[in-house]
């Protein structure tokens, strides 16, 4: 990774024309026995104060890899970013030290992970490990940073929270855990919350809870959020723009009402088109045929055309750019006028 000999951390303040947040033609790969896996592929998308940000995609589209690069967690070696930029209030992370990353970390960018009782350490009760932050971060007494646990437990809902700070987190539900991240994460107050796959196993009720929840935190205190997910459904009413994901690179960027109303790229089309419908009760449920690709063996051409309806001869042979439909819109699709005329030739 590239370092700077001097640190200069992100100043806090006012942030001008610049984001709050910018990506910019990021790659990451992965050295494998059996070859280089390239995970992302020149990723850019950015995020302000207040903004929420969806990213969605199947499994090994790139979407936990961008986060995590962003985060500055992933293993290094077999992980290498060889080209990109992750600009934080103007400053591009990658050129810091390994140190001044970690002042970063968690205080001014946070992360709620997808899988909470595998991200909660089973041997220290929940307010142990809430109070740690405050512990660690803050300089804050046993006593101080105890009851600072206590508050976030309560912010986050989850009933008789002084009576259950010092239980273990096998002690609770799938949703309580799930809230037990969201408080460590907002601990610090962060100005960026990476959110990846935060409802994941969680019935539908309990989903809504979490989504309701994040939102309310977010409103409180402005910050940008990164909602990383696999179902449209889950940020209809969340997200303010989306970023969908195929083969570790952006395939479309557009508001959530123009998402919705008409996708510009078969595969966003076809996501779409897999969401049950009420109104479509009895009929059989679409599904996109065939499998994400492989990474180690890329399609020629698009990475989607062997599972593409909008496939002509140009799409095996040519990588489309992301073309731009409007000043809020793209995508990396030849055919992308089609699509949003739903003509398949």
């Amino acid at each position: 990774m590239r370092k700077a000999s001097t640190d200069v951390l992100p100043a806090e303040g006012g942030l001008g024309d610049e984001p709050l947040l910018a990506v910019e033609d990021l790659h990451v790969e992965f050295a494998t026995r059996a070859g280089v896996v390239r995970a992302v592929n020149g990723v850019s998308y950015s995020l302000s104060p207040g903004e929420t940000l969806a990213v969605l995609g199947e499994s090994g589209s790139g979407k936990s890899v961008t986060a995590q690069a962003i985060m500055g967690i992933l293993d290094m070696p077999p992980a290498r970013i060889p080209k990109g930029e992750i600009r934080f209030r103007g400053t591009d992370l990658l050129k810091l030290s390994d140190e001044a990353r970690t002042q970063v970390r968690g205080q001014r960018i946070a992360m709620v992970f997808q899988d909470a009782l595998s991200a909660l350490n089973p041997v220290f009760t929940v307010g142990w490990q809430i109070s740690e932050m405050f512990r660690v971060h803050r300089g804050l007494s046993k006593r101080d940073a105890y009851n600072k646990a206590i508050e976030l437990m309560d912010k986050v809902r989850i009933p008789a929270a002084r009576q259950r700070v010092n239980d273990y987190p096998h002690q609770f539900s799938g949703g309580m855990r799930q809230r037990i991240m969201i408080a460590m994460s907002i601990a610090l107050d962060p100005e960026v919350l990476i959110a990846d796959e935060p409802t994941t196993a969680l019935d539908v009720t309990v989903q809504a809870q979490i989504m309701e929840l994040l939102a309310e935190l977010q409103r409180e205190s402005n910050m940008g959020m990164i909602l990383i997910t696999h179902d449209l459904g889950v940020v209809a009413d969340v997200a303010d723009k989306i970023a969908v994901m195929y083969g570790g690179r952006i395939v479309e960027n557009a508001s959530v009402h123009d998402i919705y109303k008409s996708p510009a790229h078969p595969y966003t089309k076809g996501l779409l088109e897999s969401i049950p419908r009420v109104d479509l009760k009895g009929q059989e449920l679409y599904a996109i045929k065939g499998l994400p690709p492989n990474l180690l063996d890329m399609p020629t051409g698009c990475a989607f055309h062997p599972r593409c309806p909008y496939r002509q001869d140009n799409c095996v042979t040519d990588n489309p750019p992301l073309y731009e439909i409007s000043g809020t819109r793209s995508s990396a699709c030849h055919y992308w006028r089609e699509v949003l005329d739903g003509d398949q030739g």
